[in-house]
């Protein structure tokens, strides 16, 4: 195996997302599938509306077909457990996305699915993950990054999964408000478990199925980049939550998400210390959350924001790497 496989792969999920925007893109604004905008946000946003959404449809149609394609053909036709649990994962998610989506768009229902229909449906797909584990005597114990400490979780493992599944895509989805936002650090993060998969572990499969994901994110952010022509809507940022904890979990790198997925994290944290905030107060710390609608209303540029977010996004992952191999 060498480096032009990894590039070929990031190509083709790149080629096949390029390729099919021009199809979905039309095809979704005829179908009316156009985001709407929430009123009690960030008013400049108001122009957004109409844009065509769900467009996490090719974006798991791309790194599906290419993980498919890609890992059959190193491994002589066959898969493996690893690649089938992270497309459980990835469509499964994807379709609790769908759903959200679809109810938004097109039954008008501008909250989507209710927050007790999309925890179960993470919690069935999480445990259907955590089941398949098991078959494969997989280790119920956790590393301390940087170190040669390691615990076991037993029976709270299973526990530990779920947790991490469904915090993961819902941390995730809250980072996917601006153009590209979310593109740009998912795609630096699943870079760098890429880099983990195959220079740190290693593992083919799962280096495999990452640099799908990149280089579909890559194609994807074409057409997302400001102005955004597209966005994923929760189809893609359910998806990509659950692939990047799915990735963890079977890198055994469980801790080390909570410092490449940083952005993510800051965002959620955010969102947590503005309800704590305000319910306990009556304050709110930042001007709105997630965090990048504070700086959108300090008075920052769309743009200045998520170039800003992508470079800490790069920080984080370094950052892990780092402490995963350099350190250890």
């Amino acid at each position: 195996m060498n480096e032009y496989t990894f590039l070929i792969t990031v190509a083709i999920a790149f080629l096949i997302t390029v390729l099919l925007s021009p199809i979905l893109i039309p095809f979704l604004k005829r179908l009316k599938f156009g985001q709407s905008i929430r009123e009690e946000g960030p008013q400049s946003h108001q122009k957004k509306s109409g844009t065509p959404t769900m467009g996490g449809v090719m974006i798991i149609l791309s790194i599906t077909i290419t993980s498919i394609v890609v890992v059959a053909r190193v491994n002589n036709g066959a898969l493996g457990y690893e690649v089938l649990l992270l497309l459980l994962v990835l469509i499964g998610f994807g379709i609790l996305g769908f759903l959200d989506d679809f109810i938004k768009v097109v039954l008008k229902r501008n909250l989507g699915l209710t927050s007790k229909q999309k925890l179960l449906g993470q919690i069935v797909i999480a445990i259907i993950f955590y089941v398949v584990l098991l078959q494969q005597n997989f280790s119920t114990s956790i590393a301390i990054p940087g170190t040669e400490v390691s615990f076991d979780l037993g029976w709270f493992y299973p526990i530990f999964i779920v947790l991490m599944l469904v915090g993961a895509s819902n941390a995730v989805n809250l980072t996917d408000g601006l153009d590209g936002l979310l593109a740009g650090t998912a795609a630096i993060a699943f870079g760098a478990f890429a880099i983990l998969a195959w220079y740190g572990i290693p593992n083919l499969s799962v280096t495999l199925f990452s640099l799908s994901v990149v280089g579909a994110l890559l194609g994807f952010l074409v057409f997302n980049a400001h102005p955004a022509k597209v966005f994923m809507g929760d189809t893609g940022s359910l998806a990509l939550g659950g692939a990047i904890a799915a990735i963890a979990i079977l890198l055994k790198l469980e801790i080390i998400l909570v410092i490449i997925g940083g952005v993510f994290v800051l965002e959620t944290l955010s969102v947590i210390i503005q309800v704590i905030s305000f319910k306990t107060r009556g304050k709110r710390i930042f001007l709105m959350s997630p965090l990048h609608h504070h700086y959108e209303l300090k008075g920052w540029s769309e743009w200045r924001v998520v170039t800003t977010f992508w470079a800490i996004g790069i920080l984080f992952a370094i950052l892990g790497i780092y402490i995963e191999v350099l350190a250890s």
